[in-house]
């Protein structure tokens, strides 16, 4: 994709969401589900959608919610349900139909105390800690379409281990809530919003309390107050925003919040690669105000509006590519932490093969899995799995004794783990990372994508190793070709073929109309360019031969 030529720079009045009509569109609009695009579609991370367009509406989260609480009763849940929602525009809209529904179901729902924003990491922190000690256990939902642009709306069920649901729960419930859709909407319970927020089925709590006071079992909090290492924080405007200044209180950080604004048009943020404003906090463009105050403070952090990611930006070397931190995290924390010598290095298959070199270079087990961080959560919940991480800057680890902290993405404790390193070592994330690549490599990674038919989509999702007639690529002989994960032997929904200094992965989006290839090289770009190069041809190639 090339780059629109406002990536970086401030959001112009164009760009701006007209909140009034999007949100007119979420109450009024009314979704035909005989359309593809209309109906409830869970991808990795929940049922994500566009009012406007008619795939995240009114109708969309009552018949989500309903399905939910039909899933609950099935299952016997009895406990509460923590509900949360991130500071997009849809979200607040989606959090009173929710709630309508929920009470309305005789669920007992827990919110943030003053009806704030709650983080990803934070419901799934509060549902293990319920579950540890009651037997009627808890779940919950948070409203959020993660990093996506301000006019998307999104909704993601957490089952009681606290991380995102399996594909078979998410199934159950998507199916549900079609078929609620087309039943014109009849099997719906509901009560007006008032009436809801008046039930004893209603509790408040302050969760940002709660949260905060557990930090240090699980970053060394110590450290970061006595090293005096200054850090910048940009919530870019997230659900997180109200935790920092708590965190800075409570153990005495010398942190600053550079940005404190709360606006659900987002106009604050510089433009994506594509012109659209995006909170990615892996995204140099989007980030590019936080970067431009780097030598500012020791170090700088960013995390998308449901702070289930992070980005890292160091004075030695601007915002780190997430790979590249992830694989620095890793080697610190297994060469800092007193966890079991069992415990497993987790991945996602399209992760930085510098993670393979380093869990091969410390002598820890490394597990690699599909994409999707659903595959690190029993790992996680066990404590099987010390760390759990994808190349899209998502991560999560154990607590300092080995136990599980959440099963879900936490971009506070990977920002505060960038804190944590630099104060106990006296180098930020990117030296380390200089010297992990002087020893083990120098990693070029690349991501491309291309426009993809449903039908070259199913095909590629349904590849077999055998359907690859070439044996080499890019030079090298091919050495792996995968369509199972080697860490669970789950379908990854695609191919990665590997060779000693390089691999590529191909894999359909679950909610766009492309294909995605994920390639890396340790040779140099030049390498990696024609690596690239000859996994869309391979791939073209299969397309052909399904008469595609």
């Amino acid at each position: 994709m090339t780059v629109h030529h406002h990536a970086g720079k401030p959001a112009r009045p164009e760009d701006r969401i007209n909140i009034g009509r999007l949100v007119s569109d979420y109450f009024l609009l009314q979704p035909d589900v005989s359309c593809v695009e209309q109906k409830v579609t869970f991808g990795t991370s929940g049922h994500r959608g566009s009012a406007e367009k008619l795939s995240f509406n009114e109708y969309h989260i009552l018949a989500i919610c309903q399905a939910v609480a039909e899933y609950r009763l099935a299952q016997g849940f009895q406990g509460p349900l923590f509900l949360g929602k991130d500071t997009h525009a849809l979200s607040e809209p989606a959090f009173s139909s929710a709630l309508s529904v929920l009470i309305a179901n005789g669920i007992p729902v827990v919110i943030q105390q003053d009806e704030g924003f709650t983080p990803t990491p934070v419901i799934s922190r509060l549902i293990i800690s319920h579950n540890k000690s009651h037997t009627e256990q808890a779940d919950g939902l948070i409203i959020t379409p993660s990093h996506n642009p301000p006019s998307d709306g999104g909704i993601k069920y957490n089952p009681p281990h606290g991380g995102p649901a399996e594909g078979e729960i998410t199934k159950n419930i998507e199916q549900r809530a079609n078929d609620i859709l087309a039943n014109h909407f009849t099997d719906i319970l509901q009560i007006p919003l008032n009436d809801a927020m008046q039930s004893s089925l209603l509790s408040k709590q302050d969760f940002i309390t709660l949260y905060v006071n557990q930090l240090d079992q699980v970053v060394n909090m110590k450290a970061i107050a006595q090293s005096g290492v200054t850090i910048g924080v940009d919530p870019l405007g997230g659900s997180g925003i109200h935790y920092w200044p708590v965190i800075a209180k409570k153990y005495g950080i010398n942190l600053k919040i550079v940005n404190p604004v709360v606006d659900a048009s987002f106009a604050f943020m510089p433009l994506d690669k594509d012109g659209k404003i995006r909170m990615d906090c892996s995204s140099p463009y989007a980030m590019a105000g936080l970067i431009a105050m780097k030598d500012d403070f020791d170090l700088a952090v960013g995390n998308d509006p449901d702070f289930d990611r992070h980005g890292i930006v160091t004075k030695t070397g601007g915002l780190m590519n997430p790979n590249h931190y992830l694989a620095v995290a890793i080697n610190y924390l297994m060469t800092h932490r007193n966890w079991p010598q069992t415990a497993k290095i987790g991945k996602t298959l399209v992760s930085s093969s510098l993670i393979d070199r380093v869990a091969h270079y410390i002598n820890r087990p490394l597990a690699e899995v599909p994409v999707g961080f659903k595959w690190f959560v029993d790992g996680l919940h066990d404590s099987s799995f010390a760390f759990g991480g994808e190349e899209s800057a998502g991560a999560s680890f154990l607590a300092l004794d080995g136990s599980c902290w959440t099963t879900d993405k936490d971009g506070f404790i990977m920002a505060l783990l960038a804190a944590e390193i630099l104060a106990v070592t006296g180098k930020d994330p990117h030296q380390h990372y200089l010297s992990l690549v002087k020893e083990l490599g120098q990693p070029c990674y690349g991501r491309v994508e291309a426009v993809a038919s449903l039908a070259q989509k199913k095909v590629l999702t349904e590849l077999s190793a055998d359907a690859i007639s070439t044996d080499c690529l890019a030079g090298e002989v091919i050495e792996q070709i995968l369509t199972h994960a080697p860490g669970n032997n789950a379908a990854i929904g695609g191919l990665k073929v590997v060779t000693k200094n390089g691999w590529f992965a191909a894999r359909p989006s679950g909610t766009e109309e492309i294909y995605k290839i994920y390639a890396e090289s340790f040779i140099n770009e030049a390498h990696l360019a024609v690596i690239i190069k000859e996994a869309q041809d391979i791939v073209g190639e299969v397309f052909s031969h399904a008469g595609l």
